[in-house]
């Protein structure tokens, strides 16, 4: 009966129309994304410097939860999307239902990390005892209820692997414009409401989450025709199925936690915030993933060469934009003298590695589409721990902040030789033998 299935998008949709169908939907969802970030700390910034600080402090131990939640859905999504493609439709379900028991353990591991670790994790990066309690206070709440934000996660990953990106769109979407409502309301006391302080940001966040979860699991439901969910199989979960997420999904959460160390080693050097990145990975990955399964060689290099190209031009803009308009955007966080002095010069040396990661995220998207994320995470490795720290720390020893940016530019530079020379690889191996 499986078999009666009706062929998905995937393998059967011009691939330039294709890739932007499954890409435009997640790209607007990620600026979106992007934006409530932004207007997390705008508003935050309002609070006081050292409220944004405190929020800053928290990014990281943030970032690795979302890497966490991102990393076992780059795992559920390449195994559901490939057995899809394979026609093997018992195991794509197994993937799915297996992936939402891995959720839940992954938001109890963050309930505990949250009541016991919150604090100490500020009083790491700080010793000014404002920022701690406002760092600790949102920390805490953020990560206590991250059940939202991994539910969230899971499900549109599943909308991801099926083609229904769109439906991922609208609850990422619906999650943020949440918290962009919620921000001013539970930070500031309106309505009638009390003012939370940096606690409202959190609330709100979590608000967006959870709002977000619930939408993705109602449209998995209703639209998500070729995944099947069982309480049976959610809570006996079959140990290879396990074992092939995480053969993908390990390297993925590694690699991006490497990012959290890095961010966490950056503000101790530096005391600097974080800078957003585009990606188009998310809606390449299930069709290179899909095709890949369905072997077919024509499809695949298509959706590369066009993904490369569009996300050349996305970062391009990026770089032009952010030399055009640094003090705009610097405006929007209330900087001071002192920050343009310091911000605006970054922000022109930080945009020029931009067109050189937009290589290295789409090549990244093979390595993780063809279950190979263990090349991903050598190369997070190489790039962020053996360069960009090191190189950092030698670039301030020369007393000028300014210098320090070029760190990212040098280690961008190695991450793409390193891609290229896997890729080609990978490529020889899996695509030239179709």
């Amino acid at each position: 009966m499986s078999t009666e299935r009706k062929e998905n998008k995937m393998g059967v949709m011009p691939v330039k129309k294709l890739i932007v169908t499954m890409s435009l939907p997640m790209m607007v969802s990620m600026l979106v994304q992007a934006l409530y970030n932004v207007v997390d700390s705008i508003y935050v910034a309002r609070l006081s410097e050292s409220a944004l600080t405190a929020v800053t402090l928290a990014f990281p131990l943030q970032n690795l939860m979302i890497a966490l939640g991102s990393g076992t859905g780059v795992g559920i999504n390449a195994l559901l999307s490939r057995s899809l493609g394979a026609k093997r439709f018992e195991r794509s379900d197994a993937a799915a239902n297996t992936g939402l028991l891995l959720t839940f353990l992954n938001a109890v591991l963050f309930l505990f990390i949250g009541l016991f670790a919150a604090d100490a994790f500020i009083r790491t990066q700080t010793d000014v005892s404002e920022i701690i309690s406002h760092g600790s206070t949102y920390l805490r709440i953020v990560t206590c209820f991250s059940v939202g934000i991994f539910f969230q996660m899971t499900f549109e990953r599943l909308l991801q692997s099926t083609g229904l990106t769109v439906y991922s769109m609208i609850s990422q979407a619906a999650g943020a414009i949440i918290n962009i409502i919620l921000d001013p309301i539970l930070i500031f006391g309106m309505f009638g409401l009390p003012a939370f302080g940096v606690a409202g940001a959190a609330y709100a966040t979590i608000a967006g989450q959870i709002i977000a979860a619930v939408l993705g699991l109602i449209m998995n439901l209703k639209f998500n025709k070729e995944i099947h969910f069982s309480f049976a199989k959610i809570l006996h979960p079959q140990p290879e199925i396990v074992g092939r997420i995480y053969a993908v999904g390990v390297p993925s959460i590694l690699m991006m936690s490497i990012g959290s160390v890095m961010t966490y080693l950056m503000n101790r050097i530096l005391i600097a915030f974080s800078t957003p990145v585009f990606g188009l990975n998310n809606g390449l990955i299930p069709v290179l993933a899909y095709n890949y399964g369905a072997r077919s060689k024509p499809r695949i290099d298509e959706a590369l060469k066009f993904s490369v190209m569009v996300a050349a031009l996305i970062m391009c803009t990026g770089t032009l934009i952010m030399n055009l308009f640094p003090s705009q955007l610097l405006g929007f966080f209330n900087a001071s003298e002192d920050m343009l002095a310091i911000g605006v010069p970054a922000l022109h040396i930080i945009s020029v590695h931009f067109p050189i990661a937009a290589v290295c995220i789409v090549l990244g998207s093979v390595f993780q589409a063809f279950s190979q994320s263990i090349y991903s995470l050598i190369i997070s490795i190489g790039r962020q721990l053996v360069i960009l720290i090191p190189a950092a720390w030698l670039l301030a020893q020369s007393g000028n902040v300014n210098n320090v940016w070029w760190c990212f530019l040098i280690a961008e530079s190695a991450s793409l030789m390193l891609s290229v020379i896997f890729f080609r690889k990978i490529y020889r191996e899996h695509v030239m033998t179709l």
